[in-house]
């Protein structure tokens, strides 16, 4: 990716492997804790994947053996000071995940350790979770007098339902990989949470992008509305998988017996 060369990134690093970006999370010595600098460098690196039309998936992974991101970086919260300072950390954290949540590509977290408070919301914020079987993962923040500020009580609660995600959120608790695949908060646990995420990312490119993009639309804007406005949006939405040439081509290689050759047109 060309683009990349404009910019320096201290705390993140982009590495592309064909139409597959993985973005890394390098502060290892702070367990990949999100400070300020490292949630605008992850939004610019976001924006730089994006535009680049070669991208077709993105895998969101942390540096190192022990952590995938393990928090907010605490040493920040020393200069808050009042509900102004919350308030406004709490909407920068959610506009980098609701930046990452709405991109129109698929987007893979693989969980390489603890993915905890701000972790655990940047993990949520991604499609699909694959997490190493050495993964940790919790929303701790009420051990420090706070609450989730970064998405993480409305995203939690619509992933796994509001009793388990309180559980989480109430007791403060970590819970193991196999515990977090039993309750849908992961999709797949692997001993190599970021080879396994690339193979999800390979099994969902081999499949039409824009119908991808509108798959992803569908179910975020469904999300937020009645079952009846849901299915309006899903109505509107297959009708415009309809007018593209990759539907063509879907259907001209299934009548064919033969792999179909998307091209996103």
């Amino acid at each position: 990716m060309t683009q990349l060369d404009e910019f320096e990134f201290n705390n993140v690093q982009i590495d592309q492997h064909g139409p597959i970006a993985v973005l890394t999370v390098t502060r290892p010595k702070a367990l990949n804790a999100l400070n300020a600098d490292t949630l605008s460098e992850i939004a610019q690196a976001v924006n730089l994947i994006v535009e680049d039309a070669e991208v077709g998936a993105l895998i969101i992974t942390g540096s190192g053996e022990k952590a995938f991101v393990a928090g907010a970086d605490i040493s920040e919260f020393t200069n808050l000071d009042g509900v102004y300072d919350g308030r406004e950390m709490s909407l920068a954290g959610q506009d980098v995940m609701h930046q990452i949540a709405s991109l129109p590509i698929p987007v893979i977290a693989a969980v390489n350790g603890f993915a905890l408070g701000g972790g655990l919301e940047l993990a949520l914020a991604c499609d699909v979770r694959v997490a190493a079987t050495t993964a940790r993962l919790g929303l701790p923040e009420v051990s420090l007098g706070l609450i989730p500020g970064f998405g993480g009580t409305q995203r939690l609660a619509r992933l796994v339902g509001a009793g388990r995600a309180l559980d989480l959120m109430l007791t403060a608790r970590q819970v193991k990989a196999d515990e977090a695949l039993t309750m849908g908060l992961v999709n797949y646990v692997a001993d190599d949470a970021l080879q396994k995420a690339r193979e999800v990312a390979e099994s969902m490119l081999r499949h039409a992008p824009i119908a991808l993009s509108l798959v992803k639309e569908a179910v975020r804007r469904g999300l937020d509305t009645t079952l009846e406005g849901g299915l309006e949006v899903e109505a509107d939405l297959f009708g415009m998988t309809v007018a593209t040439k990759d539907f063509r081509e879907g259907v001209d290689a299934f009548l064919n017996k033969r792999r179909a050759e998307f091209q996103g047109e």
